[in-house]
């Protein structure tokens, strides 16, 4: 992981194509490393989770070549490789557990960011129905030791209509995107434990993740069978 760290560091003063083509052979060998540190975690966690047992790298891992078209921010290359081992991997509807690897910036993300109106609505629908479910989640110890809350990124600043405003969990239903995180240092990253700790973190995040899915599975079936 200490090559993927030299080599991010550099490109956030040099993102660049000239600068990154005279480092081609320094990113390559970066990724080929990543590619095979996702085959050993998916490995690992298909006997945690057998639902992610089909997944490959190429599945999971985003691309360093940014899209800029329609973008002020005219950088063409990621400064981050990331992972989401996920049910239909990064491109699908569920949701699932995303390594972020960056430089001072490293963190574990679980849950789905910015799912479809139609599947927000029926997490909030569920989390109202269930909220009890949920708050035994957060109790669970090996949760709370790596997780207090859901991040409240781009939450509404209100209750949606539909919902009790005095709801016990407001907050909850004012979410958008449903999401948990835990930041990573860069000694954590680099050490040799650090896939491990990624399958102790998955393994803590789990219900939650089975708890949102068992929400998304239900309209994503719907959806195909119409």
């Amino acid at each position: 992981m200490q090559k993927i760290f030299d080599f991010l560091t550099e490109l956030s003063h040099n993102n660049n194509r000239e600068w990154f083509n005279a480092h081609k052979e320094q990113y390559v060998a970066c990724h080929e490393w990543f590619v095979e540190w996702n085959a050993q975690l998916l490995e690992k966690l298909a006997v945690m989770d057998p639902a992610l047992a089909h997944l490959t790298p190429k599945d999971c891992i985003w691309r360093i070549y940014r899209d800029v078209r329609f973008s002020k921010d005219k950088r063409p290359y990621k400064e981050w490789f990331g992972t989401f081992p996920a049910i239909g991997g990064k491109k699908g509807l569920y949701a699932g557990y995303y390594v972020h690897i960056q430089p001072n910036n490293c963190l574990f993300a679980g849950g789905m960011w910015c799912p479809p109106s139609n599947l927000v609505k029926k997490i909030r629908q569920d989390i109202y129905e269930n909220y009890d479910e949920v708050e035994e989640i957060f109790a669970e110890p090996h949760f709370k030791q790596y997780f207090s809350d859901f991040d409240y990124d781009y939450a509404l600043k209100k209750v949606p209509i539909g919902f009790d405003k005095d709801f016990i969990h407001a907050d909850w239903l004012r979410l958008k995107t449903f999401t948990i995180s835990h930041h990573l240092s860069n000694k954590e990253v680099l050490a040799d434990s650090f896939t491990d700790l990624i399958l102790d973190i998955i393994q803590a995040s789990k219900p939650m993740i089975d708890f949102l899915n068992y929400s998304l599975e239900e309209v994503n079936k719907t959806e195909i069978t119409l």
